[in-house]
């Protein structure tokens, strides 16, 4: 498979989201790369803003996604996960369906959609 190619550098992108491997999760993000919730609002722009949204993630023990369904269309890469966390009211899971945009072998654009949260 091409290093550089969308499904590569987002199986990379999760690989390094499920080591907490910071530098190699940011290396699949092109340094201008901005995350939005889906449909709305822009959450991080650059390196510099979404380098601290993982950080602050990989402090929980637990983090893991486990990837449902992936779908590709030419550049573009869609993955429905489930995603164990530590959140404020215990550990639980939430579905995540995330968009991804990749150019030259970097994620230039990630959208989110998050489904309910289970707690257990």
């Amino acid at each position: 498979m091409n290093p550089t190619s969308p499904l590569a550098v987002v199986q990379a992108q999760l690989d390094a989201y499920n080591a907490k491997d910071l530098d190699a999760l940011m290396a699949t993000y092109a340094p201008d790369a901005q995350q939005f919730a889906l449909h709305g609002a822009l959450l991080a722009q650059g390196h510099e803003q979404i380098r601290p949204r993982y950080q602050e993630r990989f402090a929980e023990p637990d983090l893991h996604a486990r990837l449902l369904n992936r779908s590709v269309l030419g550049n573009f890469v869609t993955d429905l996960e489930i995603v164990t966390r530590n959140f404020p009211e215990g550990r639980g899971t939430v579905e995540m369906l995330c968009v991804y945009e990749v150019v030259g072998g970097r994620i230039v654009r990630a959208s989110f959609a998050t489904g309910e949260t289970r707690l257990g």
